[in-house]
């Protein structure tokens, strides 16, 4: 079953019972039902106003949901996620652990291709010549060590945005629609990793002392143009704060429909199946990551 996420920005507690997450108003008023947890995929909350009781919190997060919580400027901040949710989790932790290096520097090969291949089937979508980006998605090297990744970013953006554009993270819109549908996405990523029983602050490249989520910061990279396809259209058509409107369409990106060998699936669940290859991929019994694709 496809699971939905819930986006709260009024003031309001959070409280469970029975399998249902209740939500109250200020005044005491409660809904004449529940929201089911186990329907839900993603909790937003955005709202300082927002309370939550820890039964509530401890419901949410048994059930792998993942909740993200903003902060007074509106941008996700909190990933709330279990320590303990897959019976495999030991044996994943060790086959982590153990992988070797080619089985690393190959997942970051697949995705680092996989990438470059959607930046290129996005631009062809919005006829902006994705075909030049043809000869950094083939034959990309062992753990991308030429860099086409970096050296393909700065034609996309150019030919996404216009020559102007700089991707940056204090830069001008639209790089805050960005900002917000890349964290919204590493929420996600983190969320199926955890599900998947792998640990994600052991990374197959990113690496940084600082950083908790270095394997989300690797998964999420061929499910990134999903983000610019929404954040394009948004700021085509004159949309370009972070407002209810705006915020919504970038959370729906977790729905939109992505292609794996053939089939397609919505994004939140390839997360999911892109998990479940890795593992096979670092336990050296497979070869291929399943990667998604636009078309």
């Amino acid at each position: 079953m496809l699971k939905r996420a819930i986006f709260l920005s009024s003031p309001l507690k959070a409280s469970v019972r029975y399998g249902q997450l209740i939500l109250t108003d200020l005044d005491g008023k409660k809904p004449d039902s529940g929201i089911p947890i186990e329907d839900l995929a993603h909790v937003i909350i955005d709202n300082q106003r927002i309370s939550i009781t820890v039964p509530a919190m401890n419901e949410l997060v048994r059930q792998n949901v993942g909740v993200i919580v903003c902060d007074d400027k509106s941008m996700p901040h909190i990933m709330m996620n279990p320590l303990d949710c897959n019976t495999l989790q030991g044996q994943r932790f060790r086959t982590q652990l153990e992988a070797t290096l080619p089985a690393k520097k190959s997942i970051w090969q697949q995705l680092v291709t996989a990438k470059i291949k959607n930046q290129s089937e996005l631009l062809n979508m919005l006829n902006k010549d994705g075909d030049i980006l043809k000869p950094y998605y083939r034959n990309v090297k062992s753990d991308d060590s030429d860099n086409r990744e970096g050296v393909a970013a700065r034609i996309y953006w150019s030919k996404l945005f216009g020559a102007d554009f700089s991707r940056s993270r204090d830069g001008f819109p639209p790089n805050n629609l960005l900002n917000y549908g890349y964290t919204i996405l590493r929420a996600a990523t983190a969320r199926a990793i955890v599900g998947a029983g792998l640990l994600p602050a052991l990374g197959v490249h990113h690496r940084n002392r600082s950083n908790a989520f270095p394997l989300a910061d690797d998964f999420m990279e061929p499910f990134r143009p999903f983000v610019d396809s929404i954040v394009y259209e948004l700021f085509r058509n004159g949309k370009y704060k972070l407002e209810k409107e705006t915020k919504g369409a970038l959370i729906n990106s977790l729905y939109l429909d992505t292609k794996i060998n053939g089939k397609v699936h919505p994004l939140s669940i390839a997360l999911g199946m892109l998990c479940t290859s890795a593992i096979k991929i670092l336990a050296g019994e497979s070869k291929t990551l399943n990667v998604p694709t636009l078309q």
